[in-house]
């Protein structure tokens, strides 16, 4: 059992509709030990990846991305889901449906920056059908720039992203994976 496994397990509360909260330690009060134990897990899982950004979508992914960022010396890009006053026309624009949120979100990044050429680490918190990675592979892949890797924290294998980034060639990392939880009886199954 990883760290990662072990902190879910203490801490994570599992509620029905196949939720796991872990917003004590990773998306909402972040623990710093374990944003950088994920970092440096990246850093070792995507060893011998030229990386020159790290990409991930707003929220909870931006403090792993953060972390990892700092360990590779390069910039950090998130995607936004949300429109505000200062947003240039000119970015690149896809779209994901929000398992969490129950809704679909435009994302985008402005064009400056992601560049063509570019070799983009893509990390996120959660990965449950896939909808936010395949979001920000289809901006990675409009800027002519290179996905080399996808890195997620906890990964619902029970639901199709996984599978689904897997058999489309992409190397995904995932430091937990979750085969089944139980609400009633509090319980993770982990891959």
């Amino acid at each position: 059992m990883n760290f990662l496994e072990e902190k879910i397990l203490a801490d994570g509360i599992i509620k029905s509709g196949n939720i796991l909260k872990v917003d004590n330690f990773l998306n909402h009060q972040i623990d710093i030990d374990i944003m950088r134990q994920i970092a440096y897990e990246f850093k070792r899982r995507f060893r011998g990846k030229t990386v020159t950004k790290i990409l991930t979508i707003e929220a909870s992914g931006i403090a792993i991305a953060t972390m990892l960022a700092d360990l590779y010396d390069v910039p950090v890009v998130f995607a936004k889901k949300g429109e505000t006053a200062n947003c240039t026309d000119d970015k690149y624009v896809s779209q994901a449906y929000s398992f969490t949120h129950e809704r679909m979100n435009n994302v985008f990044v402005s064009k400056p920056y992601l560049n063509e050429g570019e070799k983009v680490l893509i990390v996120d918190d959660f990965l449950a059908d896939g909808q936010a990675m395949l979001a920000m592979i289809d901006i990675v892949k409009q800027a002519g720039a290179e996905v080399v890797g996808l890195g997620v924290a906890i990964e619902k294998g029970q639901q199709k992203g996984g599978a689904t980034l897997r058999a489309a060639g992409y190397h995904l990392e995932s430091i937990a994976i979750i085969d089944s939880m139980d609400a009633d009886a509090q319980t993770v199954k982990f891959r």
